[in-house]
């Protein structure tokens, strides 16, 4: 089943809310792009659409910043980018826990075998927090 992007962005989108408030709530994949066709940004939705359920089960939201426009929170572009060192262009991702923290950032899509490793290695993930 293909899933169209926006109907997976709905299934695993951030709240509308800024990420600092989705702290303790939700873990975040923010993802930088030069815009919504992106090729990088159009991978790493599929390695999302593939893995929605194990997504849904660790909490995660999907955050995308396009260019200058965020989709999935309340933030702006250059809030994101200050708070969390993304480039003005190009590609890059960031997990974010739980806690805030950045767990991992790659400068290419990251692997749902990846997300899933790192994820499930948090303590508060180990601990039957979720």
């Amino acid at each position: 089943m293909v899933l169209h992007p926006l109907l997976l962005l709905s299934l695993l989108a951030a709240p509308a809310t800024d990420v600092a408030a989705m702290r303790w709530e939700k873990r975040v994949l923010l993802v930088r792009a030069s815009g919504a066709h992106d090729p990088s940004l159009l991978a790493q939705r599929r390695i999302l659409q593939r893995w929605r359920t194990g997504a849904a089960e660790r909490d995660l939201v999907l955050v995308e910043v396009q260019g200058e426009t965020v989709v999935g929170a309340s933030d702006t572009a250059a809030r994101l980018r200050r708070r969390y060192r993304l480039p003005d262009t190009g590609f890059m991702v960031v997990l974010i826990g739980k806690d805030g923290g950045v767990k991992l950032r790659q400068s290419r899509p990251i692997a749902a075998a990846a997300l899933e490793e790192t994820i499930d290695a948090m303590p508060m993930r180990r601990s039957g927090k979720r």
